[in-house]
């Protein structure tokens, strides 16, 4: 099959899935053309199954902000129509789902019929979706797509609460290639992150308000104050000029390092000895997988799709959110004991193995099928 895939090309968890999806289903034979403003930043190599085609808006005086949408959907009309692209797969509604209807209805136009799958990741539908100016344009587009998917139970519920959908939504959650979380690092690696008596604590996160990042950084203050620790924080976004202030506050600027947006991931989450992530909502929480993929247990809030992730006293905890006492008690739980360490390392990495990439994308493919199926019985 050709599939076209729509996705944002950044380190945030929905432009990760949507390549890693991509990538997937081109070693299962199928042909994938990436249609996006830049290249995937783990879209590392193109291949005869991988295409990347880049979306060019040009500038204008005349308008204030470019026209992306009207740019994306004219690309996908004539990547559609160079490449015989069967199938769209757009990540997020707006304004990918509602670009991807502008191009299918220009395509009708030319008895082209093209149908439109749209994966819902959270931000999409929990935050800018909900938002009155644009809860027309979402409530549409995921109601003219031709199959709608999102990656939690969670979600999926607030979508049908919030918005007036007419149609099913499967639930399909977010993957791991556990192929590529094979620890092959040394321990002399680690020494350049900490010391040996040193527990390695992690977050990982775009550093926006709803990470509630000066948490990460409260919990981390109590576990250092009962046992030696180091805090890897990493990723970009507003909320880490805060977190750094909060740090020097506190007086442990020795104790916590700041890497910024990382290739090294997998580096990092190999050495790690427990993972934060007290977000004010997830809908499904990609950091919490990766680092349970890395046999890493997590410390999160028990909102949106973490429970569906990280199982309370097996894999990790979960806690309410700004519970930052109960969550620092449940991390120095963990920690302090080395035999108890060492069973939620394992159940983390047994967890993770619920939504091995090769489990989930073969959920995709029957979507894939049934949609164009369906879509060319009624056209």
């Amino acid at each position: 099959m050709k599939i076209g895939i729509v996705c944002y090309p950044t380190f945030g968890g929905s432009g990760v899935v949507a390549t890693e999806l991509g990538l997937e289903l081109s070693k299962r034979g199928h042909e994938i053309h990436f249609i996006t403003y830049s290249q995937p930043v783990r879209l590392e190599l193109l291949s005869n199954n991988v295409h990347f085609h880049e979306v060019h808006v040009p500038e204008y005086p005349l308008f204030h902000y470019q026209p992306y949408e009207l740019a994306l959907s004219s690309k996908l009309v004539d990547m559609v129509q160079l490449h015989g692209i069967e199938l769209l797969h757009v990540h997020y509604a707006i304004p990918h789902a509602y670009a991807a209807y502008m191009a299918q209805q220009m395509l009708l136009d030319k008895g082209i019929m093209v149908p439109i799958v749209t994966t819902l990741h959270g931000t999409d539908i929990t935050l800018v979706g909900s938002h009155p100016f644009y809860k027309p344009a979402v409530t549409f587009s995921i109601n003219k797509s031709d199959a709608v998917t999102s990656v939690s139970e969670s979600l999926k519920k607030d979508t049908m609460r919030l918005f007036d959908i007419k149609k099913d939504i499967y639930v399909v959650p977010n993957f791991i290639d556990l192929d590529k979380h094979v620890n092959e690092f040394t321990d002399c690696q680690r020494a350049m992150m900490a010391e040996d008596d040193e527990f390695i604590i992690t977050h990982i996160s775009n550093m926006r308000e709803v990470k509630q990042i000066p948490d990460v950084v409260k919990i981390f203050y109590n576990i250092q104050k009962a046992l030696p620790a180091k805090l890897m924080l990493v990723g970009e976004g507003p909320e880490k000029k805060k977190a750094e202030i909060l740090v020097e506050e506190l007086g442990i600027g020795d104790k916590v390092v700041f890497f910024g947006n990382s290739n090294q991931i997998d580096r990092i989450l190999c050495f790690s000895d427990l993972f934060l992530l007290p977000s004010q909502t997830e809908s499904f929480g990609l950091a919490a997988l990766e680092a349970m993929a890395s046999g890493v247990p997590v410390i999160s809030t028990n909102t949106g799709g973490l429970p569906e992730v990280n199982t309370d006293g097996y894999s990790g905890y979960l806690s309410d959110v700004n519970a930052v006492a109960d969550m620092s008690a449940n991390a120095i739980k963990i920690l302090k004991d080395a035999a108890t360490l060492k069973t939620f390392k394992a159940n983390a990495k047994a967890q993770s193995k619920k939504f091995d990439i090769h489990n989930i994308v073969p959920q995709y493919e029957a979507i894939y099928q049934e949609t164009l199926n369906k879509f060319l019985v009624s056209n």
